[in-house]
C-alpha cells in the first residue's frame, strides 16, 4: 500500500476537486494540517476568493478523508533536524518532510519551490500519483 504525506495545498486541491482516493493509497499528514487548512480556508473566505458554503464543503470533505494524522515526539525531533539542515526559520513544513522520512513513500505538494528544496531528503511525487 503506497503511503503519501500530503501538504496542505494538496489537501485543499483534493477537497476542491472532491477527488476520490483509491483504497490502496494511504494518506498521512502531521496533526497540524487540520489547523493549517482551516486557516487557509478562513483567509480565502475573508478575502472573498471563496464562499463560506464552499469552505464548509471542503472542510467536510477533509474531515471525511481517510488520512492518518501524526504528531509524536519522534516526528517533532526529526522535524527539528530537517528545519535545521535546510536552514528554515521554523518547523511546520519540516514536519511534513520528517513524516515522509519516517513513514511514507513520497511527499506530495503543489509548491514547486518546496518540492525542489526537499527532493534530496525525500521522494516527491506529483498529485497525479494519487489517481
Amino acid at each position: 500500500m503506497p503511503k503519501f504525506v500530503i501538504a496542505p495545498d494538496t489537501a485543499l486541491r483534493l477537497a476542491r476537486d472532491e477527488a476520490a482516493i483509491p483504497k490502496q493509497h494511504q494518506l498521512l499528514a502531521p496533526t497540524l494540517i487540520r489547523s493549517q487548512v482551516l486557516s487557509m480556508l478562513y483567509r480565502a473566505v475573508r478575502d472573498g476568493t471563496l464562499t463560506k458554503k464552499e469552505a464548509d464543503r471542503q472542510l467536510n470533505y477533509l474531515r471525511a478523508l481517510r488520512m492518518r494524522l501524526l504528531g509524536d515526539r519522534v516526528l517533532q525531533s526529526v522535524a527539528w533536524k530537517v528545519a535545521d539542515e535546510l536552514g528554515w526559520p521554523d518547523t511546520p513544513t519540516a514536519e511534513y518532510v520528517a513524516l515522509t522520512q519516517l513513514q511514507a513513500d513520497a511527499f506530495i505538494t503543489l509548491d514547486a519551490t518546496l518540492a525542489e528544496a526537499v527532493k534530496r531528503l525525500v521522494t516527491v511525487a506529483p498529485i497525479e500519483a494519487l489517481g
